[in-house]
């Protein structure tokens, strides 16, 4: 009889639980005899909730681990942006002046989805050209619609992984279509999605967007002031957006934070200026 050389001498839990025998008396039947790491009740009692968090960290780390993610780009934005073609046919099925009004303003947004869908071109096709995947830099988002999936599809239309972690909410967000399906997480915490997105990131890229994304990029902003994440280029697109929404520069003035500490920030108005901060910072033409 040949054997397999392994990792682990234990036995995997499935061929434990296949072993498994209907209960022969009382105590066996009790709800406390049950395995622990198979006892759904249990693991869902608040005093296990450090477990909880150890398994959302664990699990997709391991994943990423085993499949060469090493470095990436975390896109964030609006959910609320469709893509051109969605839009204008938005417009062409509108049936009153308020259907017009909303497909005109989605027109008008789907130039910033189009816009992350070519970010995503453009980080795919350097990946593309790097046959060493330790060299490679994968677009990672929320998972969800909008900016997030425009960045995924470009990145998916170039023919390169595409990383999403979603979150569960009340409304549920779906994972879009152009995630990789080894590559799509799905967290229950937003503390723990927050950490995986920037355990990994080289670069922050953020597009207009609401509550999510303001929560997303300061506490960016936080950590690298606060020096407990080390620099990396944080991008704003759309630089008459942003400055007009968050006024930096009262920040200075008032004395709420340092003028160095706006050099964290970089504004850029294309897909293009953004990828290009992002080669130069990492010298990629050098």
């Amino acid at each position: 009889m040949s054997h397999k050389l392994t990792n682990d001498n234990a036995p995997l839990i499935a061929e434990i639980l296949s072993r498994a025998e209907p209960p022969h008396s009382m105590q066996e039947a009790s709800e406390s005899y049950v395995f622990a790491f198979e006892d759904k009740e249990f693991i869902e009692r608040p005093e296990v909730r450090g477990i909880r968090f150890q398994l959302e960290l664990l699990k997709a780390d391991l994943i990423l681990r085993e499949n060469d993610i090493d470095h990436m780009i975390v896109v964030f934005g609006s959910a609320r942006f469709v893509s051109q073609e969605k839009a204008e046919k938005m417009i062409s099925e509108a049936k009153n002046d308020t259907d017009t009004a909303k497909a005109l303003l989605a027109l008008k947004n789907s130039a910033l989805y189009e816009s992350a869908r070519e970010f995503g071109r453009l980080v795919a096709t350097h990946n593309l050209m790097h046959s060493n995947p330790k060299k490679r830099l994968h677009i990672c988002t929320g998972g969800g619609p909008g900016i997030m999936e425009a960045a995924n599809r470009g990145a998916f239309e170039t023919g390169d992984l595409s990383i999403g972690l979603n979150i569960s909410l009340p409304r549920e967000q779906t994972p879009n279509r152009y995630i990789t399906p080894a590559l799509c997480f799905r967290f229950h915490y937003f503390a723990l999605r927050k950490m995986h997105f920037l355990l990994r990131a080289r670069a922050i890229v953020v597009y207009p967007g609401g509550f999510g994304s303001f929560d997303e990029i300061f506490e960016v902003l936080t950590l690298i002031q606060t020096k407990k994440m080390k620099p990396l280029p944080v991008i704003l697109v759309g630089t008459e957006h942003w400055k007009t929404i968050v006024r930096f520069d009262m920040l200075v003035d008032q004395g709420l934070i340092d003028a160095e500490d706006l050099n964290i920030l970089t504004f850029v108005d294309s897909a293009k200026d953004a990828w290009d901060t992002i080669q130069n910072w990492y010298e990629f033409g050098n």
